[in-house]
């Protein structure tokens, strides 16, 4: 039986009583012969406060072409977009990861209440990616994600730099190692124009971890944001979407583990953000599929590390999609045996057969060869212990060190850790303890990259931090995020005390405190919880809904009585 293309807007739109709701489409200059096609929604996330995705509404106008092109009417609507950067280190931070859910939600509201039959998701910083991911797989309708693209590299004083030095550069400044003039400098240049972060941070992990799950088409993402064929990809996606309608081909057709565990290769195979482990549990959870924060260390250890990009690596993210992109990724770690070669993408067409003709480019370093890797495993490890009992996540791309010992340094927050870097009060060897930063105790579980940055800018590179907080994907060192339970939910974190000796230990994956389980529970029981910074709006309902990291850190429906 062939699938109805309009198998959600006829009920909206057909026969005589529904001449009210035509009427509304035909004020806004839709036809007869529009509303007689299958309606595609256009999800964008345009937004003109960032780079990231502040060149999506010219996108959108190719998406929109394509789907016309291919028999389809499409409609844009819009929703929000918080970015990091700009956020970052301050109170604005706690909207990050609470406008995930609120992206997907209002897609969800928008495509449930417009009965569109498509989707095309338009992205760009950090959580839209995974927002529009989870209410297509939600919806389940046909339809992809498609990705901006990374920002051009900036350059300063002769060679490439990305935000991240930026960040670095403020802790330089504050140890005296640049000048307020050449922090300037560095501002002015290293953001050239419209993309999205230029390293494998956040969103080059996530829109690459997108390709490999079958979310997005392969090679759609890697296209650089201002690079001349964005836009014809920006069509091939329109059409995508309304050819994937056609043969009634829905996502979760296709989407299972095999494909999760596709996508986490791909994040440990190029050093990706931690950040990916949160998104994926969460996309997984929307698809129904069972994967857990175990899963994550199980495949980056058998992944072998041959992506060389920063932030650990030499090369910002347009590097990889000049040496042959994901296509050439998937090719790699398909001829290892990496990947489940046959798993469905939006084509049709399995990851084997999308990148089989993959074209390498002569002479590039970005994407080594499986067996000269960069290190043998993958990029992130999962650790647990006496401080983590539901784990918290670790990224070692380039780390070079699998142990680390120190007395702990205890702040109530991320701004009084920042407060002790910028009075150069923390010493080579400390472990910072972030805490009171979860998904429930922040509320939305802020980036740390304020402190890790300043803390590599300043030359603290010996210095370990754990938090129940998040990192950014330009974060790199001994560095713990994601430690649960929280310390908000009366998690270990919370029972740790100043001086108390903790220790990371990579190849045991564990991260412990050094007390006594009594001593813990003595803490533990003496513990009270803090006031909510939030009890009205927003952030009141979000502490209220919202999982543990180690589970997504997802909003969940109350149970019913």
């Amino acid at each position: 039986m062939s699938f109805d293309t309009r198998h959600q807007s006829r009920t909206l739109l057909d026969g005589p009583d529904r001449a009210p709701a035509r009427s509304y489409f035909k004020a806004v200059g839709f036809t007869d012969e529009d509303l007689k096609k299958p309606l595609v929604g256009i999800a964008n996330t345009w937004i003109e406060c960032m780079p990231c995705n502040s060149h999506l509404r010219e996108l959108a106008e190719y998406v929109k072409e394509g789907v016309r092109e291919a028999g389809g009417t499409p409609m844009e609507f819009n929703t929000i977009a918080i970015n990091d950067g700009i956020a970052m280190g301050t109170e604005a931070m706690r909207a990050s990861l609470v406008s995930r859910d609120v992206i997907a939600d209002s897609i969800e509201l928008c495509m449930r209440g417009y009965m569109f039959d498509a989707m095309v998701g338009l992205v760009g910083c950090d959580k839209t990616i995974p927002g529009a991911a989870m209410a297509l797989l939600r919806l389940n309708v046909p339809g992809v994600v498609f990705y901006g693209g990374s920002i051009a590299p900036g350059h300063f004083e002769g060679h490439d730099v990305t935000v991240q030095d930026v960040f670095e550069g403020v802790g330089a400044n504050v140890a005296g190692k640049m000048s307020n003039e050449r922090l300037k400098d560095l501002e002015d240049h290293a953001c050239p124009g419209a993309g999205a972060c230029g390293g494998q941070y956040t969103a080059n992990t996530m829109s690459m971890a997108l390709e490999f799950l079958g979310v997005s088409a392969l090679g759609s993402a890697g296209v650089p944001a201002v690079d001349p064929d964005k836009k014809e990809t920006a069509r091939q996606m329109g059409r995508l979407a309304v050819e994937m309608l056609k043969a009634g081909r829905r996502p979760l057709d296709f989407i299972n583990r095999a494909s999760f565990e596709n996508a986490i290769a791909a994040v440990a195979a190029t050093g990706g953000s931690t950040n990916a482990v949160l998104h994926l549990l969460a996309l997984a959870r929307e698809a129904g599929v069972d994967l857990s924060i175990d899963d994550f260390d199980r495949i980056s250890a058998r992944t072998p590390l041959i992506a060389d990009l920063k932030p650990a690596g030499r090369f910002p993210a347009t590097y990889m999609y000049l040496s042959g992109g994901a296509q050439l990724l998937a090719r790699r770690l398909v001829e290892g045996n990496y990947l489940h070669a046959k798993a469905l993408t939006p084509t049709g067409r399995t990851i084997e057969e999308e990148s089989a003709n993959a074209e390498e480019t002569p002479g590039q370093q970005a994407i080594r060869r499986i067996d000269d890797p960069i290190q043998p495993n993958g990029g992130l490890v999962i650790l647990k212990g006496n401080l983590a009992p539901a784990g918290c996540v670790v990224k070692i791309a380039h780390l070079g060190r699998t142990y680390y010992r120190g007395p702990a340094r205890v702040y109530d927050g991320e701004k009084a850790a920042m407060d002790a870097v910028k009075a150069q009060s923390i010493k080579s060897g400390d472990v910072v303890v972030i805490r009171y930063e979860g998904p429930k105790g922040g509320p939305g579980m802020r980036e740390m990259l304020g402190v890790t940055a300043a803390l590599v800018g300043a030359g603290l590179s010996d210095v370990g931090l754990l938090t129940d907080g998040r990192f950014s994907g330009a974060t790199k060192g001994m560095m713990a995020g994601h430690v649960a339970p929280e310390a908000w939910s009366r998690g270990p974190i919370a029972a740790v005390r100043e001086g108390d000796m903790i220790e990371f230990d990579i190849e045991k994956r564990t991260l412990t405190v050094e007390i006594s389980d009594e001593e813990m529970q003595k803490r533990l029981a003496e513990w009270r919880r803090p006031e909510p910074r939030y009890k009205t709006g927003v952030y009141a309902k979000y502490i209220g809904t919202v999982s543990c990291a180690s589970e997504g850190a997802v909003t969940r429906a109350p149970e019913q009585d």
